[in-house]
This record gives structure tokens, C-alpha cells and sequence, in this order.
């Protein structure tokens, strides 16, 4: 049913919401879902993005009051080459990450240190994160931002309590609540960087979890890039890797009771494993590029609608790419956090360049009921309600995004 309302103020917003008849992902019988964890080469490059853009904002506001337009979007990583060996190895030619995008680099006669400011957040970002990596001597960080495109620089020339108009035309997706094996995939990772990591030495960062749900078996292939000055030889090899086996397990099956299996380093042989000096796979042969690995929920979703948008790095003042698509998983969350009835929901907002952010072209909630009978106006009067008042105070996305609040990969 279409929804066209008053707003506050006289606005009006094009928000729909429609019950839709669709299998929901739990009973469809096959499900798959890709996690890229914290030191693969994509999600480094993301990482990196995000890190120069929440740094430019930072200097933006301190020197010129208001955050200026800049997309740091476009950071490539070449691999390096490495030699890791049971107890040590060495790194051979060290790891190349350029920073592209666009940035301001002058306001008000002032010029601003974009290239200091975005070289020290990428490297700061990779300390932070990589811990076995030595920046100083392993990476080279090249920064070739460019200046931004002087049309839409005006945008940001406004009074900062305005609502900014958006600069692209494009659209963001998500979905709630999150399946099993999405959940599993979200969560081993999680835990395995936050908890095990630091009861396990030999964990690297570089952990890639695939997860299958083929009706009701789950099967997990977890990759993990170990760090060889930690694992002693074969045997030590492949204790570590069992125990690595049993955490994933264990915390698979805090979210199923369906039967699991996981398998780690499944391409191992007694003489080839998977051990890396640094604990990411981008020390040996494995480039990456922003945008390419997990969407904005952390998750690669075949099943589900997604955008390809590469969130991570564009600015988080206009840019509806990357405000739409974290706007659109606040939405979905409070939906099914709060409205009974609802099975599952899928939110699609699409911009318009030129047209305030506020003020989308058309905002959708795609509703599963759990019953048929669950269809109803008291439903659809709720949902079009959280998304008016998100999308009436949509800069709270920007303020979490400055904060580091939300994830864009």
C-alpha cells in the first residue's frame, strides 16, 4: 500500500510500504553467506578508507567549522612477497597502498594538509589493527588524492544546520533480521578478533569465514592466515588449527541447533600450509581494492538484496551511497526490533541529485508477515512512521559516522 504523508514542517516524504508474498530466507533450502574478516586485503583497503575519511572530518571541523567534500573511496593494495617459515620468515618486498579519491585541500586561503592528515590515518589504522605487521618497514602508503570537483564543492559551502542536498543519485538496501548462517558468519569472526586472537597467538587477522546452509546442515570453511613466528612445525600447525575448529564450532552453535560442520585451512597439506609472517594474506600475492568485500552490514548476501555501493571512505555529509545504506539498516533494525507481526523486511531508499537528503526519491519496506493475517494498516502506519522520523533527523548518521559509530564494512 502506498504511503504519501504529511510531514513535519509541511514536508512530505514518498515513503511505500508493501506487504510482499516471498519466500523468506530460512526456508528457502539453500542459503549462502561470505564474511571477509578485518585483515583481508579488501576489507584493509575499507578500513583504510574510512580511516582518512573520519580523519579529514575531524580536521575539517577543527579548522574550518564544517566538514568539507572529500571521497576517499578509492584505495588500492598491491600484495607483497613474503617467506614464512614454522617459528619466523621474513618479508621480501614490502606492501604497496595508494589513497586515491578527492579531498579539499584549500579553504578560505587556508590549504589544508590532506596528504599529512590521510598518510598518518591509513597508517595509524593498520597498527591498530594488524598487530604483527610492522608499518614503518613493510608498507609503503602513497597518498594521490585529488581535488574535488569545484560543483560540488558548494554543496558544503552551506550553513551546516541546513540539510544538505544529495550529490549522486543512487540507492541503499538492507535487510533484518539477519538469518542464522548471516548471524554465525557475522559473529565468528567478530569473537574470533575480539577474544580468541588473544588467547591464540598464531591467529592473523586475515580471516575469511563462508558459510552454506543446505536445508538443515551448516557448513563453515573458515580461512585463516596464521603467523608463522608462533607455530612451531606441522604438528603445532595443526593443533592450533584445531582448536581454532572448536571455538568456530562453539559459537556457530550458539546461534542453531542445526547440525554443524566446519572445516579450517581446508587447502593445507603437510608440506604447504597456510602461514603468513604477518598475519594477512596481503604480504603474499593477495591484492585488494575498497568496495569489493563486505556490504555495509559486514556481509556478502546472495541470497538477499544488495547494493554494490562501496560505502567505506565516501564522505558521510551527502553522499547517499554510503548515508542511505547506513540509514537503511538503522530502519530495518528498529522495524523488526519494535513492530509486531513482521517476519522479515527489506528497506530501499533511492537519492536524487540535487534533492535533499531528508527528502528521498521514493523510500520502500518490503514486509514477509509471519501469518497472513498478520496485514494490517496498524503495521503499515508504524513502519512508514520509524522510517519518517530517520529520515527527519538523517544527520544523526552523519554524527555516528564522524564518531566511528558505524560499520561500512
Amino acid at each position: 500500500m502506498d504511503k504519501d504523508r504529511d510531514r513535519v514542517g509541511e514536508r512530505k516524504r514518498n515513503i511505500r510500504v508493501e506487504f510482499i508474498s516471498r519466500m523468506p530466507v530460512e526456508e528457502q533450502k539453500v542459503e549462502i553467506v561470505e564474511r571477509k574478516g578485518l585483515g583481508h586485503p579488501d576489507s584493509l583497503c575499507d578500513g583504510i578508507a574510512d580511516a582518512v575519511s573520519v580523519a579529514l572530518c575531524r580536521e575539517y571541523k577543527k579548522r574550518c567549522g564544517m566538514i568539507l567534500h572529500h571521497n576517499t573511496d578509492k584505495i588500492q593494495l598491491v600484495a607483497g612477497r613474503s617467506n614464512p617459515r614454522y617459528g619466523g620468515g621474513e618479508i621480501i618486498s614490502p606492501i604497496y597502498i595508494l589513497l586515491g579519491g578527492r579531498a579539499t585541500r584549500e579553504f578560505e586561503g587556508e590549504e589544508i594538509p590532506v596528504d599529512v592528515i590521510a598518510l598518518r590515518a591509513a597508517r595509524e589504522y593498520l597498527r591498530r589493527n594488524v598487530r604483527n605487521l610492522d608499518v614503518d618497514r613493510y608498507v609503503v602508503v602513497d597518498s594521490k588524492l585529488g581535488r574535488g570537483s569545484s560543483d560540488l564543492l558548494t554543496v558544503f559551502k552551506e550553513k551546516e544546520s541546513e540539510i544538505p542536498v544529495a550529490n549522486d543519485t543512487s540507492f541503499g538496501v538492507a535487510h533484518a533480521p539477519l538469518s542464522e548462517i548471516e548471524s554465525i558468519a557475522l559473529n565468528i569472526e567478530s569473537r574470533v578478533m575480539s577474544d580468541y586472537r588473544y588467547r591464540e597467538s598464531a591467529i592473523g587477522e586475515d580471516m575469511k569465514v563462508m558459510a552454506l546452509r543446505d536445508g538443515d546442515r551448516i557448513t563453515l570453511t573458515v580461512g585463516d592466515a596464521f603467523v608463522s613466528r608462533y607455530v612451531d612445525d606441522y604438528d603445532h600447525y595443526e593443533s592450533i588449527k584445531e582448536g581454532l575448529k572448536q571455538f568456530v564450532t562453539d559459537v556457530a552453535e550458539e546461534y542453531t541447533t542445526r547440525t554443524v560442520t566446519t572445516a579450517v585451512n581446508r587447502a593445507d597439506t603437510p608440506t604447504s600450509v597456510y602461514i603468513t609472517v604477518t598475519g594477512t594474506s596481503a604480504e603474499m600475492g593477495d591484492d585488494g581494492a575498497a568496495g569489493r568485500g563486505n556490504r555495509c552490514n559486514g556481509l556478502i548476501t546472495p541470497n538477499r538484496p544488495i547494493s554494490m555501493e562501496g560505502a567505506a571512505g565516501k564522505n558521510p555529509v551527502n553522499h547517499t551511497g554510503k548515508l542511505y545504506n547506513l540509514l537503511a539498516i538503522q530502519i530495518a533494525n528498529e522495524i523488526v526490533d519494535t513492530v509486531e507481526g513482521i517476519q522479515e523486511v527489506y528497506i530501499k531508499i533511492l537519492s536524487e541529485i540535487g534533492r535533499r537528503i531528508d527528502d528521498p526519491k521514493i523510500a520502500t519496506a518490503q514486509i514477509i508477515p509471519k501469518s497472513a493475517g498478520a496485514e494490517s494498516a496498524a503495521i503499515e502506519h508504524k513502519v512508514a512512521r520509524i522510517m519518517d522520523e530517520w529520515l527527519s533527523n538523517i544527520r544523526e548518521i552523519t554524527d555516528k559516522a564522524v564518531n566511528g559509530e558505524l560499520k561500512t564494512f
